[in-house]
């Protein structure tokens, strides 16, 4: 050991061995300086070799463009290029609206809608990487779980804009994917009315942010500072798309999570079991047909849903996302201050989700949201039933779940499998608060 005392004096010493002097500091500092110049006089990265490329089989462009995947810039440097992106985009054709002023086909810095009087905007966000290989199918779903906010809350989309993450790579296996993806948002997205307005693409695999502002023009009374009123946030690294939707309501007919009445029957219009399904296929352990029949039902759009239980007599309504079906209900039994009764044999379950989850394959998101099972008050029964697992499990493009009159609630499942959803039952009651913290009792 070489030890500096701190007045140009060090001391060495090797076993029983030991000697000091200045001669000695001298060769420590030239150690300590030669070591540090490494932190300061930096070596020229080497570029990672890439796979060998028989060049006889691709042209020069594409080789430049294979070698440069390996060091890409983040920032606005992260954006799809304008060539690729014009040419992904230009075969979409957004649903025409008379209220869409500048809309995705006009080169400005912004959308513009008009807002007609008596409306207000009803404004959301979702985004998520993609769980399955079909860029077309991931942006069907991921279109209809962004709508799923808006029809919740009793409102009608107006303008979308998407907000896409492509995996690096070549100019026109990114165009493939992004062209794809939009085409199948796209479909969603008209079946509801919404016009896709612009939105923001980019490379990447790292940590991302971005915000949709809504503005106000010519509004004397508008703050100039925009407020935040949400967002959404995802882990990730793959292919990954959301949509943040703007939507127009009466502000009198705003249906809210708070609006639950005891004597009211819950009525869920789809199945549970999304999370557990894919994380099953993500270990090779799901069977195909239990994939399809979960897919077909994430490409449901809730739009008629939403519109049948209205018509029947909602008081209130969420959509059954990430945070599970008690997690949702949760978020509705607080603010209303009533308690719950769930009956969990009516619960609807997806084909295969029971077989998975005693398999023991749970989504990761899973143990996150069975910290909410401290509003159970008949836990240590509750965790007898099979089912027990799948309140907790996080959905993609899930249903809604929503509060009925209970002279109403025959009719409304009538209406509901009629329009398409088979999946669709009364699955509890709403009850007077107990006043107890723990609001939710399920029977087996």
């Amino acid at each position: 050991s070489l030890i500096s005392s701190g007045d140009k004096y060090a001391v060495a010493s090797k076993g029983i061995y030991t000697v000091s002097g200045k001669l000695l500091w001298w060769w420590k500092d030239w150690i300590d300086r030669r070591f540090m110049r490494k932190f300061s006089v930096l070596p020229r990265m080497k570029e990672d070799e890439g796979p060998p490329i028989n060049k006889a089989l691709t042209n020069p462009d594409t080789l430049k463009e294979i070698s440069a995947i390996a060091m890409r810039c983040g920032g606005c440097g992260a954006k799809v290029g304008a060539g690729v992106l014009t040419r992904a985009l230009s075969e979409l054709k957004p649903t025409p609206r008379d209220d869409i002023i500048i809309g995705l086909h006009d080169p400005d810095d912004a959308a513009v809608v008009k807002v007609a009087t008596g409306k207000v905007i009803v404004h959301t966000v979702d985004y998520f990487r993609s769980f399955i290989d079909d860029p077309y199918l991931f942006g069907k779903i991921a279109a209809n779980h962004s709508l799923s906010d808006i029809f919740a809350m009793g409102g009608e989309a107006q303008s979308a804009l998407a907000i896409a993450t492509v995996p690096y790579g070549i100019e026109s296996q990114i165009e493939t994917t992004l062209n794809q993806m939009m085409a199948g948002a796209m479909e969603m997205l008209n079946d509801a009315d919404a016009a896709l307005v612009g939105g923001h693409t980019s490379e990447g695999a790292e940590l991302a942010l971005g915000f949709s502002i809504s503005p106000l023009i010519e509004n004397p009374n508008a703050s100039s500072a925009p407020a935040l009123v949400g967002g959404h946030t995802s882990e990730g690294a793959e292919l990954a798309l959301g949509f943040s939707i703007n939507g127009l309501i009466d502000k009198e007919n705003i249906l809210r999570k708070s609006g639950l009445i005891p004597g009211h029957v819950l009525i869920l219009t789809k199945a549970l079991g999304t999370g557990t399904l894919f994380a099953a296929d993500m270990q090779q352990r799901a069977k195909g047909r239990w994939i399809d029949a979960a897919l077909d039902s994430m490409v449901l759009s809730n739009r008629l849903a939403a519109k049948c239980l209205f018509q029947h007599g909602a008081t209130a309504c969420t959509d059954v996302t990430g945070f599970g079906f008690l997690g949702h209900m949760i978020e509705m039994i607080r603010p209303s201050e009533v308690d719950v009764e769930i009956n969990m044999s009516a619960l609807p379950i997806m084909d295969g989700a029971l077989e998975t989850v005693r398999m023991g394959i749970l989504s990761t998101l899973q143990p996150a949201n069975v910290r909410l099972r401290r509003a159970i008050r008949n836990q240590e029964q509750a965790v007898k039933s099979e089912l027990y697992p799948l309140i907790f499990d996080p959905q993609t493009s899930g249903g809604l779940l929503a509060s009925v009159p209970a002279e109403s609630a025959e009719a409304c499942i009538t209406q509901l499998v009629k329009n398409g959803y088979p999946a669709s039952n009364i699955v509890g009651k709403v009850l007077e608060t107990s006043g107890d913290i723990e609001p939710v009792t399920l029977v087996l």
